[in-house]
């Protein structure tokens, strides 16, 4: 399993390497100047050379990469022009927002869609079964933003049972000491109540834009997996032996197929990473998808590279998770390893 982990990682690095060169390339090709941004719409030309100058766009490309390779050797992602602050800083405030809302959004996910595709994979042709066609063609034909908007205009606005889509709390509370970062955790651990409900409700509507975006992927798969793995013969052979059904579904079905439903877990992951971007805008929730949308406005390229190399270090992480519990769940992967 180490060799595998290795393995994995050695694989990752030209990977990391090449979102590096492009993410770097990219920001410089994207339209507008960010020397003539920060120095005002009433700064002269020889005043946005000299932010220019100052910003050290003024270098030729080649160099101005090597002088970004050689701040991330040591850890510098860079500072960003809208905040003032160290990327990294801004970054590590800001995660655990994003990471919060996407591993809720991903648990309701799986808790609704994993029974659902296994009762339809039981009962073909029953209701359950088509529910699970419904709900998977509807979340794949919605976009995750107008959903988002829909739960807002119906739970907020129409029948008034869910708070403000204003962030993370309630205006009028204070964040709970920082542990974690994660405000339920936090507040948990802190044992402050009426901080973890107010938490908790300001969660429930964009972590339900990303479950339903999610939805569709997990059940599908789910399906068709046991689907499967039930007209197997050793499944058949584990009904003929008198076992019952709730034993042959979970012990022996359910374990066989969860490989690829894994697999589907985590691109579904990589893919709410991706929706973040749009729920937290929607939401006004204060994550690193937000907070890059905000350099791209203002052109600023620090916050925009450090966003895509964290979006990409967090998916080599999880497809290393993924192989890992590849090993758990089948032996043999771990042979093959």
């Amino acid at each position: 399993m180490l060799r595998m982990i290795l393995k994995r990682s050695l694989i990752a690095v030209p990977s990391l390497i090449g979102v590096i060169i492009v993410t770097f390339l990219l920001t410089r090709a994207l339209p507008g100047d960010p020397a003539a941004y920060f120095a005002g719409p009433a700064a002269t030309k020889e005043a946005i050379e000299q932010v220019r100058v100052k910003l050290g766009l003024d270098k030729p490309l080649i160099v101005q990469f090597g002088n970004y390779v050689a701040d991330l050797a040591r850890g510098d992602l860079g500072t960003s022009l809208t905040t003032g602050q160290p990327v990294a800083t801004d970054i590590r405030n800001r995660l655990p927002a994003s990471a919060e809302l996407t591993l809720l959004g991903l648990i309701v996910s799986m808790l609704i869609a994993v029974p659902l595709g296994i009762l339809a994979a039981t009962k073909p042709g029953s209701l359950a079964d088509h529910l699970c066609r419904v709900i998977s063609t509807a979340g794949v034909s919605l976009p995750v933003f107008f959903t988002g908007l829909i739960l807002v205009y119906v739970f907020y606005y129409l029948l008034g049972i869910a708070p403000a889509p204003l962030g993370r709390l309630d205006t009028f509370l204070s964040a709970p000491p920082r542990i974690t970062g994660f405000y339920l955790i936090d507040s948990a651990i802190a044992g402050n109540g009426e901080v973890f409900v107010s938490s908790l409700k300001q969660l429930v509507l964009p972590a339900m834009t990303l479950a339903i975006f999610s939805l569709a992927p997990i059940a599908r798969m789910t399906r068709a997996s046991m689907l499967a793995v039930l007209a197997s013969d050793f499944v058949r052979t584990a009904r003929a032996s008198g076992l019952s059904p709730a034993t042959v579904i979970v012990t022996y079905a359910f374990r066989n197929a969860m490989i690829p439903v894994v697999t589907t877990l985590g691109m579904v992951f990589s893919f709410l990473l991706g929706a973040n971007v749009l729920v937290e805008k929607v939401f006004a929730w204060p994550g690193i998808g937000s907070y890059a949308v905000e350099a791209l406005v203002a052109s600023d390229f620090a916050p925009l590279q450090g966003f895509v190399l964290t979006m990409a270090v967090m998916y080599v992480l999880l497809n290393l998770l993924i192989d890992i519990l590849y090993g758990v769940i089948d032996p043999r992967v771990r042979i093959e390893a």
